[in-house]
């Protein structure tokens, strides 16, 4: 397949987009049965998205044949190194795009669609303006709480494809971040100069301040699941 042609690049890619965000649509379309005590109905949405899956992951192949593995004993260690960094490569590309451009973007376009929603619609139907309003500005926090988290990823990856070219071991640092605690199930970041106002706790709230009430904004995880934050280091071999 000729890659060179930005026609079928650029539909490979929506291809594979489209097929990721389906497995995960469905799955979650699964989880909504599961709760309503619809097994069956659960079920076909887990089997429709391992399809999807699949469909994603051959669309994936042909977007990085680099990545694709036939018979793993012929390679050697040097080759399988290549392929592993590979993966760690467009890992931290994706990472770090996601928390330099696109939740930058995304936020800074939720809280204008915020204010100019909120203007244009008090005239007539001021309780759907409110609404709006408080849709935006939660995608503007949550995006903003984002950025972080895909910081922490990128920084994770290249931890991991450094200590894979034979330079340290992945670990983390000895010594917590002063203040700030990452939530074990979304690796949201809770940062008291930040606070999260939108759930009542503000800026400059130590995290051992926080109610026990208080849950992940992202998540949705209890107070309890978070642990002190440490940066991903390059420990010595």
């Amino acid at each position: 397949m000729d890659l060179s042609n930005p026609g079928t690049l650029t539909n490979l890619e929506a291809a594979f987009g489209g097929e990721s965000m389906a497995n995960r649509k469905y799955l979650f379309f699964a989880e909504v049965a599961k709760q309503l005590g619809n097994g069956d109905l659960a079920r076909l949405f887990r089997d429709t998205a391992n399809q999807e899956t699949e469909h994603a992951f051959a669309h994936f192949r042909l977007l990085h044949p680099e990545l694709v593995v036939s018979d793993p004993a012929a390679l050697s260690e040097e080759q399988k190194g290549a392929i592993l960094a590979r993966c760690l490569e467009l890992a931290i590309e994706g990472e770090t795009y996601e928390y330099t451009t696109m939740y930058p973007e995304f936020a800074a376009q939720a809280r204008a669609d915020r204010d100019g929603t909120a203007a244009a619609e008090f005239h007539e139907q001021e309780a759907e303006s409110r609404d709006h309003a408080a849709i935006f500005r939660r995608a503007a926090r949550n995006f903003g709480f984002l950025e972080p988290i895909e910081q922490h990823h990128a920084e994770r990856y290249g931890v991991a494809l450094n200590a894979l070219q034979g330079k340290g071991t992945a670990g983390e640092a000895a010594t917590p971040v002063a203040g700030k605690w990452i939530c074990k199930v979304c690796s949201m970041i809770y940062d008291p100069a930040v606070g999260d106002p939108d759930s009542g706790i503000a800026a400059g709230t130590p995290f051992e301040a926080i109610p026990d009430s208080w849950v992940c904004p992202i998540c949705g995880t209890r107070k309890a699941n978070f642990i002190p934050y440490r940066e991903p280091e390059l420990l010595a071999a």
